[in-house]
């Protein structure tokens, strides 16, 4: 899939000269926007030409496609391994939000590039994207909690496909939380000024608000 965004002479440089690239403009789009990331910073940052780099990519929408489509598949990935464990329900709730908060930081830019992208006025480019992403993450954990209710793991009288919903945003939120200057904010706001030093607690205090949703009766 990725191959559909990128020519072949960007098959032929180097993995090192590749990534380069690919940072630069995962830090100039999450930045600046699709709108206002300007191709000549990345190029500049990439150590390239803007000549060499539209040789590589067709256009700044196929660049811009292609970072996204790389956090998707890592994204993807890491669900996948994560739903298709021998782990108990909550236990893979659990080891979720520890990937959210690690990831959330060693991925900022790209989560950041997620968070601009759903607010963006280019509504048929995001729109593409977002309903791939979310389409595969939606399955996901209808899936995992129609599997938990036919075991009897969780509380029957629930709509897998809201909860679904409901969970991914509770993830999506958290995600942001340590990525956006304005979740970072907001957490502040309720939970203290030194909560992102207390991943423990948070961790803790989420786990026990899923439990409360899906196990009561």
């Amino acid at each position: 899939m990725l191959e559909s965004y990128y020519t072949d002479s960007f098959k032929k440089i180097s993995q090192e000269k590749q990534d380069k690239i690919l940072n630069a403009a995962i830090i100039e789009f999450a930045e600046h926007g699709f709108d206002s990331a300007n191709i000549n910073q990345i190029a500049q940052k990439a150590e390239i030409s803007v000549g060499s780099l539209y040789k590589y990519f067709g256009s700044k929408e196929e660049l811009y496609l292609m970072i996204i489509r790389i956090g998707i598949e890592s994204t993807k990935k890491v669900l996948e391994e994560i739903m298709l464990g021998e782990q108990d329900f909550l236990s893979r709730i659990e080891r979720i939000i520890r990937t959210i908060q690690l990831q959330s930081r060693e991925n900022l830019h790209l989560t950041r590039l997620y968070n601009i992208m759903a607010a963006e006025s280019k509504s048929e480019l995001a729109g593409r994207i977002v309903s791939e992403m979310e389409n595969d993450t939606a399955g996901l954990y209808a899936s995992f909690i129609a599997e938990a209710q036919a075991s009897h793991s969780i509380r029957a009288d629930i709509h897998p496909q809201l909860f679904a919903f409901f969970l991914d945003n509770l993830f999506i939120t958290l995600q942001f939380s340590y990525s956006s200057d304005y979740y970072k904010e907001r957490l502040r706001t309720f939970a203290g000024i030194d909560i992102h030093d207390q991943d423990e607690l948070v961790a803790e205090q989420l786990i026990k608000f899923i439990k409360g949703a899906f196990f009561l009766n």
